[in-house]
């Protein structure tokens, strides 16, 4: 059988560039909520290019963690395996330089589920040594650096921020508290950029709970930035103040917080400088 001759053989550009547009598109089905059938592509794959069906899945999740570690959706039936083979990045680069508008999506109306249980999660464990990046890879992320993006998709921040003070004012609400819930302001939208966070709620003891939105359409692991002035106020009030992490946010948004002190949350690594004259 010809996918059983191509066993052990490296993949071609050729064969690499139809896997990657064909998880493209059943990742495009997914997020838009259309549905499709993944054994069917794969059985279309496989007689297009002939692998085999354990290559072909196997494939898939090296994409999926190739996007992971840009800090995109991807396809959570194909968890990420990261035992790459250095092409696959070419492919993944080629397809996102001819298809741009895929690295912007955003989540327009995401669904707040009825329990806040279902929505906040533990946040990620510090990693004291993170596992050696390829060379390739580690182009491939500065090339469509995850960080900056995010930090540049205004889009996608408002709908997290907006995200988060629905689901603020829904907590409260359950917890009888509707008039702390009326109190809850969108100050990013109110006010503009620059309070040092972007939602004012409070608890149900009355206390003002000062939350800094960060949000990804990436994992729980995607970083993100933090300016001076945010890291400033969580010195200043670490009572109140804390960063809201919203990720997965194009598929199932989920929530985990981050308290004062910082250090011991994340490794914080300065990465822009002012210059003047």
């Amino acid at each position: 059988m010809a996918g059983e001759a191509k066993i052990g053989a490296h993949w071609q550009d050729d064969e690499l560039d139809a896997i990657v547009a064909d998880y493209f598109d059943m990742l495009a089905a997914d997020l838009s909520g259309r549905p499709y059938v993944k054994s069917r592509h794969s059985a279309a794959l496989m007689a297009q290019i002939g692998r085999t069906h354990r290559s072909v899945e196997f494939k898939h999740q090296n994409i999926s963690a190739v996007l992971d570690e840009l800090g995109m959706p991807w396809i959570l039936g194909y968890r990420p395996k990261r035992n790459y083979q250095n092409a696959i990045f070419g492919a993944i680069d080629r397809y996102l330089t001819q298809h741009p508008d895929i690295l912007e999506s955003v989540r327009i109306s995401p669904i707040t589920p009825a329990k806040p249980s279902v929505v906040f999660v533990d946040p990620p464990i510090l990693a004291a040594v993170n596992d050696p990046i390829p060379d390739a890879l580690q182009r491939l992320v500065r090339k469509f650096d995850p960080v900056e993006r995010d930090y540049r998709n205004r889009s996608l921040g408002k709908a997290g921020e907006s995200f988060v003070v629905d689901l603020e004012r829904h907590q409260l609400a359950q917890a009888d508290r509707a008039d702390l819930a009326r109190k809850v302001r969108w100050v990013a939208a109110e006010d503009g950029d620059g309070a040092g966070y972007d939602v004012l709620s409070f608890d149900r003891g009355d206390r003002e709970r000062l939350i800094e939105v960060k949000t990804t359409n990436g994992s729980a692991r995607t970083p993100f930035f933090l300016s001076r002035n945010e890291r400033a106020l969580a010195a200043e009030r670490p009572m109140n103040w804390q960063i809201y992490r919203v990720h997965l946010f194009a598929q199932e948004a989920r929530i985990f917080s981050i308290k004062p002190p910082l250090e011991n949350a994340v490794n914080l690594r300065p990465e822009i400088w002012r210059a003047s004259f």
